[in-house]
């Protein structure tokens, strides 16, 4: 079994406060009551989703493992800006999911990256 570190053990403990007794109360009480008996006025509906940004909160859930690259590959990505570096691998790898994931698809976007567009220059 993993032994869990310090830092996501505090991390949890800041945001997962446990629910009070009142609080618990208010939830059960509510989750018994129709949809037409809660009050959402306080709440207005949102008609106008123009400016609604898609997956603002949504974080992928990240799992750590050892992985050999290239010397060569590890230099570029951490020559172009150092902090952020295995971010940027990972959204390359990303990208070439999806590239990959609408080739089989059929659906080819216009701008679509092709494999060459992932290939290092200069090797």
């Amino acid at each position: 079994m993993k032994k869990k570190t310090s830092r996501s053990l505090k991390r949890k403990s800041m945001t997962r406060k446990p629910l009070t007794r009142q609080q618990r109360a208010e939830l059960t009480a509510l989750s018994a009551l129709p949809d037409s008996a809660i009050d959402t006025s306080d709440a207005p509906e949102v008609l106008d989703w123009s400016e609604a940004k898609r997956g603002l909160f949504y974080r992928p859930i990240k799992q750590q493992l050892t992985l050999r690259l290239d010397a060569d590959v590890i230099a570029w990505f951490k020559r172009s800006s150092a902090r952020g570096y295995q971010t940027r691998i990972n959204q390359a790898l990303r990208e070439y999911l999806n590239w990959r994931q609408g080739k089989r698809s059929g659906s080819r976007r216009t701008g679509s990256k092709t494999p060459q567009d992932f290939a290092i220059k200069g090797r």
